[in-house]
């Protein structure tokens, strides 16, 4: 994942529940997903024949690589990133310490992941993968093959059950296993809005944050309604806390949800916040 702000916007509903078990696949629309419909699925399949142009994540193919052969279990999921000639890549190049960042959030941004599968000589990546809920559900990869530019693909994956939507007010303040993390900043969409995360325990602001994939924290900003997608990494100035900044960039008006993940007693947390753009 670059250090700067990398977008990609997400149209489109994701697969329908089927029923008793787990599902990839590519987009299907809201209709097909109301109505309970099957509809084909499979990691492999290209969702768009010209889809050159469109930004990353939007497909499951692009620039002649592929999101392909997903199969996801209730504790597991595997895939492989097909090349070119169609045969599964082995060779990436190291970004932020990893091979692959994946990430997976479900529909209504609920469930939130940021995990790193490991890749197995034959080109099958794997991940212990656990959903939270029933639901549609987007699984983002990001890597850069060696020899090519950083490229994000992105495939559906559907866990049956009750669905139950969630729903977030707006709010700056988030507390995960007993610290609070403020943010300060707006968001103002087309424009570079500079955001503050300080992290603090009982009170106490935190100065030993611990590096995470060569930062002190990640941010992923996701837009609610069409998954509209970027990643930032946090201002290169030292410092181990309490303050981590960043500089981000959203495309358009709207509620955006926002993820932290930082790194403190060598465990890794996420705070998650909802903000609404200014105009």
């Amino acid at each position: 994942m670059n250090t700067s702000v990398r977008l990609a916007l997400f149209g489109g509903a994701l697969a329908v529940l089927a029923a008793g078990g787990f599902v990839v696949g590519k987009a299907a629309g809201p209709e097909a997903a109301a109505a309970g419909e099957n509809v084909s699925h499979g990691g492999a399949h290209n969702e768009n024949a010209e889809v050159d142009s469109l930004p990353g994540g939007f497909a499951s193919s692009m620039d002649g690589y592929t999101f392909a052969d997903a199969k996801l279990t209730p504790d597991r999921f595997t895939f492989t990133i097909t090349g070119p000639d169609g045969e599964p890549v082995t060779a990436f190049d190291v970004e932020h310490e990893k091979k692959l960042h994946l990430i997976v959030v479900r529909r209504d941004t609920s469930g939130f992941r940021h995990v790193h599968p490991e890749l197995t000589p034959d080109g099958t990546w794997s991940v212990p993968l656990t959903l939270p809920a029933a639901g549609s559900y987007r699984a983002f990869a990001d890597f850069a093959p060696t020899g090519g530019k950083p490229v994000t693909l992105g495939t559906d994956l559907s866990v049956a059950g009750d669905y139950r939507p969630a729903t977030f007010a707006p709010g700056r303040t988030a507390r995960v296993d007993g610290y609070t993390v403020e943010l300060d900043g707006d968001l103002t969409a087309g424009k570079t809005s500079p955001l503050t995360l300080s992290v603090s325990r009982d009170g106490v602001p935190v100065t030993g944050l611990q590096p995470y994939l060569g930062a002190y924290g990640h941010l992923v900003a996701l837009r609610e309604g069409d998954l509209a997608y970027l990643h930032v990494h946090p201002d290169t100035a030292p410092g181990a806390g309490p303050q981590v900044k960043f500089a981000a960039e959203v495309p358009s008006a709207g509620t955006y949800r926002l993820f932290l993940d930082f790194r403190h007693g060598d465990v890794v947390r996420t705070a998650e916040f909802t903000l609404t753009t200014g105009h």
